[in-house]
């Protein structure tokens, strides 16, 4: 059993899962937001948020995420078990390509696919706002069954030459059949807005200008 496993076996994480996911997400969209259009920093803001749940879950000082740029796939480490984090968006519950790589050079992309092979688990955000999305924990063991399952021509979708596409995806045919894999944990969650001040995402830093120290 993978530690990931724990923490969609734990019914308190699942609650607080449940519970403040949505939230912190939207304060997320609102800091990474400006004149009401979401910057790229949002895929690591959520990030963010993700890894602080797995240190509140396993305590800080297992968890790791200070990891080399040679080490693409991975964004965090606990108790010595990588682990690569994804958060996607969705209008209508359907899966969209997630990004594997965020380059579109011709001659790394496709040493990356000759090469690939997953080499960890993945935690994935799928958010669909006023409905129902997920948290989802797909093994490397499901992984490596539905890549050599379909192939990797099926796995993987590369950027089309001399377009501006921003890296290597799993395809929505892959990401399907791993949401269905038997290995796969998942909590589902009701992703609802709430009315937020928009003061509120500034409220840490305030709090750090006040404080003596």
């Amino acid at each position: 059993m993978s530690i990931y496993d724990k923490l969609f076996d734990d019914k308190l994480i699942i609650k607080r899962v449940k519970n403040k996911l949505p939230h912190l997400f939207q304060l997320a969209e609102l800091e990474s937001s400006r004149n009401g259009k979401l910057g790229m920093e949002i895929g690591s803001v959520r990030e963010r948020i993700l890894i602080a749940l797995l240190m509140y879950k396993f305590g800080i000082d297992i968890v790791d995420p200070n990891i080399p740029i040679t080490a693409p796939e991975i964004d965090v480490i606990v108790n010595n078990e990588p682990l690569s984090i994804k958060t996607m968006t969705t209008q209508n519950k359907s899966w969209m390509p997630i990004k594997l790589i965020w380059t579109t050079d011709h001659q790394k992309v496709t040493e990356f696919k000759e090469r690939y092979q997953p080499s960890c688990a993945m935690m994935i955000a799928k958010i669909c706002w006023n409905s129902q999305g997920k948290l989802l924990l797909f093994s490397k063991k499901s992984q490596l069954e539905i890549l050599n399952l379909i192939g990797k021509d099926r796995y993987i979708k590369l950027p089309k030459p001399n377009t501006n596409s921003r890296g290597v995806e799993i395809t929505t045919e892959a990401l399907a059949m791993l949401e269905q894999s038997s290995h796969t944990k998942c909590i589902d969650i009701n992703f609802v807005r709430k009315n937020i001040d928009y003061r509120e995402i500034y409220t840490k830093w305030l709090d750090a200008w006040i404080e003596d120290y």
